[in-house]
């Protein structure tokens, strides 16, 4: 495996281990909270129905939804077609306040709805960025977040024809993976998280370490990508604790909510890379080849797979769902 990093050492003190994760790995900020992004200094930032849904709960962040409210309010629309261009709104101005924050990109996320609907996730995501460039936000500090489906890859491989970038959700398999990178999207967000949830419950038993199934589906998949030379991202999201993420460190970035990054500023201990391009080059890696028939069948065949991405799409539209009765009890 790659070198040992010791921490080093800075105006007579050693570095947390968030700063030395920094050195090696794209740290992102899993949240729709602003302050932590200012306290924590991630790189990019990624929210989901989930996260945008809980921000507007909170006080401080209120004034944003009605402010959309009041903006849109005259856009002319009626129905159900007004709570779209009012969600969309909303989720394009917490992004764009967040990139004020951070200096790179943003990930917002596509109705999960449309998670089997090549065309309906294309529409969506060119609306997203259509709002973002009136904004002034230009294309390429957005990441538009699409269900790892079938359809939602093929929606991908088409938005990143014209210039949309797309961050692939709900990631649980190498075969997803797999087929993500040869539609040429730029990043992918395997959830270690959930699929360490799924085996723990599975087994009844709790993994630590190098032996977690969450952390071994990201190194699976890193290595496939760096050996092969794919340009993907590969984005460790959905963390449970600090372990993982330091499994994975050296990782192209991971996403960490404030909590996590909270406990990584406040350690000092010295922390190790785990993943380099180097290793994984070297790595005796077999090449999967995919239609839609054999992706399709490997995917049921992974019992953990196949649930966590329907049980993941089924949250994130029922979040939505919470949004829109939301904006229809304000309107």
């Amino acid at each position: 495996m790659g070198a040992t990093t010791i921490a080093p050492k800075q105006s007579g003190t050693r570095l947390s281990e968030l700063d030395q994760l920094k050195q090696f790995t794209k740290v992102v900020a899993d949240t729709g909270d602003f302050e932590s992004m200012r306290q924590f200094a991630p790189e990019d930032a990624t929210t989901n129905p989930s996260l945008i849904y809980a921000a507007t709960q909170k006080e401080q962040y209120a004034h944003l939804l009605d402010e959309v409210i009041a903006q849109r309010k005259s856009s002319g629309l009626v129905g159900a077609a007004q709570i779209d261009d009012i969600i969309e709104h909303l989720l394009v101005r917490f992004g764009c306040e967040m990139l004020q924050i951070v200096p790179g990109r943003v990930s917002t996320e596509t109705d999960a709805r449309f998670s089997f609907d090549t065309e309906g996730s294309i529409r969506k995501a060119r609306q997203l960025i259509k709002i973002y460039e009136e904004e002034g936000i230009p294309r390429e500090r957005v990441l538009i977040k699409i269900a790892s489906t079938w359809e939602g890859i093929n929606a991908a491989e088409q938005l990143q024809k014209e210039g949309i970038r797309c961050n692939m959700t709900l990631l649980f398999s190498l075969p997803q993976a797999v087929r993500c990178a040869e539609a040429n999207v730029q990043l992918i967000s395997p959830f270690v998280g959930r699929i360490y949830d799924w085996y723990k419950k599975a087994n009844k038993r709790d993994y630590v370490g190098a032996d977690d199934p969450g952390v071994q589906s990201v190194k699976e998949i890193y290595t496939y990508y760096k050996h092969f030379g794919y340009e993907t991202e590969v984005m460790g999201a959905s963390f449970r604790n600090t372990g993982q993420i330091l499994e994975l460190a050296g990782c192209d970035a991971l996403t960490i909510s404030p909590e996590l990054m909270k406990e990584l500023s406040a350690s000092d201990e010295p922390i190790a890379r785990k993943l380099n391009p180097q290793d994984a080059k070297s790595a005796a890696v077999e090449r999967l080849e995919l239609d839609e028939k054999k992706f399709r069948y490997l995917v049921n065949e992974n019992a953990m797979a196949t649930e966590k991405t329907a049980e993941g799409i089924r949250k994130f539209a029922a979040d939505i769902v919470k949004l829109e009765e939301l904006v229809t009890s304000k309107i």
